[in-house]
C-alpha cells in the first residue's frame, strides 16, 4: 500500500507548481516553456489525485467515483459496499493522517 503522507506531500508539491505556473501564465500567456510545464504538472497532479482517491478517499469532487474509489477499503465506513466516498477516512484537514 502506498504511503498516505508521502502521496499527500507529492500532491501538495505538484499543486504548488500548477498554481505558480498559472500565475505566471496569466501575464505570459504565450510562453511555450511555461505552457509545456503547466501541462505536464497538471497531468501529474491529475494522476496523483486519481491514485490517492483509489487508495484512500477523494480530495476533490472531480475524483469522486463510487465504483472505483477506495478499492483497498482503507479507512472506509462501508467495507464491501458501493458508496459515496467523500466521507471516508480522516481527511487531511482533520489532522487524522498518521
Amino acid at each position: 500500500m502506498p504511503d498516505r503522507k508521502q502521496m499527500l506531500k507529492e500532491i501538495n508539491e505538484v499543486s504548488f507548481v500548477v498554481n505558480d505556473l498559472n500565475l505566471f501564465l496569466d501575464t505570459h500567456p504565450l510562453d511555450e516553456n511555461a505552457l509545456q510545464s503547466f501541462s505536464q504538472a497538471m497531468e501529474k497532479r491529475k494522476q496523483l489525485l486519481k491514485e490517492y482517491a483509489k487508495e484512500f478517499e477523494p480530495l476533490t469532487q472531480d475524483c469522486i467515483c463510487p465504483d472505483t474509489n477506495n478499492q483497498t477499503e482503507t479507512f472506509t465506513k462501508y467495507p464491501g459496499q458501493k458508496h459515496f466516498t467523500w466521507s471516508d477516512g480522516p481527511l487531511p484537514w482533520e489532522g487524522g493522517i498518521v
